[in-house]
């Protein structure tokens, strides 16, 4: 499989937004640490070694096909990159195992990766029959295929609405556990004939392919994303020097919503009200990088139509947690 059609997204803006606490060194310091949450094909910690020559890189991955393609990517960069397969809720104990107390820079680079979705046997994209596994770790846990034959219908509804944000959540259900009964689901191309045939003519002429918003639903809930990022965006903020900076890429409203929610709480001031001066225990741990979040510009999204849903937010710690 070729690695060059992978375009890293929003690649210099992540670059600009973490350099500062990555080219901070002081002469007989350690090198600085960053760590990419999400390798995939290694496109953004390819370029974080190149960027930064001192810097040292350690890369999480629950796919093991991932860290084998991007090994080899990155093998010119000898020890300077540490790879690891883990999901990237365990950085803390990656860390621990490593004995780094804290790190200089982090980033997650949400979602699914190209070679994912570009492998067809994966069944992570609907544009193509293929069994509808949906694992990012092949090694471990239930695939979409099972998820879909098993539930019950109120699971797989909720499931839809909570983590697709699909309207016709009931009617696509209804369809599957019919369908479900008569000849259980192996493949991708069955159930994205049962979505077209489910929706009302109106659904299935906004936002693309009517079966985008399922698909999205099954492999959040197949792979625990949502669940696994609300401890592992709090993981990261702590394992953050300071100084240090964290860049969140995400591309769904949920987890950009949920990295929202603990950039601000970071950054927010937690004293009682009315006190004359604040407390230093009170005072934020985090600034914000950026106003809202940023989005991709014109011209990456016509070289890189992946990154079209894109929002990036970055912050910096600016205190210690109070003992």
């Amino acid at each position: 499989m070729s690695q060059t059609r992978h375009v890293p997204v929003m690649l210099q803006r992540c670059l600009d937004l973490l350099a500062p606490a990555l080219e901070a060194t002081s002469p007989g310091a350690p090198p600085p640490v960053v760590v990419d949450c999400t390798l995939g094909l290694g496109g953004h910690s390819e370029a974080l070694l190149a960027a930064f020559p001192d810097v040292r890189l350690i890369a999480l991955d629950r796919d093991k096909e991932a860290l084998r393609l991007s090994g080899e990517r990155l093998a010119p960069y000898g020890d300077r990159a540490t790879l690891v397969h883990a999901v990237y809720d365990e950085l803390p104990e990656v860390l621990d195992r490593l004995g780094i107390p804290k790190v200089q820079g982090v980033l997650f680079d949400l979602g699914v990766s190209s070679m994912q979705l570009d492998e067809a046997d994966r069944g992570f994209a609907y544009a193509q029959d293929a069994p509808l596994d949906m694992r990012m770790d092949q090694t471990t846990g239930i695939g979409a295929a099972e998820v879909l034959n098993t539930y019950p219908p109120g699971e797989l509804v909720r499931i839809l609405r909570a983590y697709g944000e699909e309207k016709q959540a009931k009617r696509i259900v209804s369809a599957v556990v019919r369908e479900r009964e008569r000849e259980p689901f192996t493949n991708s191309a069955r159930l994205v004939e049962l979505i077209r045939d489910s929706l009302p003519q109106a659904a299935k002429r906004t936002g693309g392919n009517p079966a985008k918003r399922t698909f999205q639903a099954l492999r959040i809930e197949v792979n625990g994303e949502l669940t696994v990022l609300e401890r592992a965006v709090p993981a990261a903020v702590g394992a953050l020097a300071v100084g240090g900076r964290i860049a969140v890429l995400s591309y769904h409203s949920l987890e950009d919503r949920l990295v929202k929610q603990v950039f601000a709480a970071g950054a927010a001031n937690t004293a009682p009200p009315g006190l004359p001066v604040v407390p230093e225990r009170y005072q934020p741990r985090l600034k914000l990088l950026t106003r809202g979040a940023e989005l991709p510009t014109e011209e990456e999204v016509a070289e890189n139509r992946r990154a079209a849903p894109a929002r990036l937010r970055g912050a910096q710690r600016i205190r210690e947690e109070e003992r």
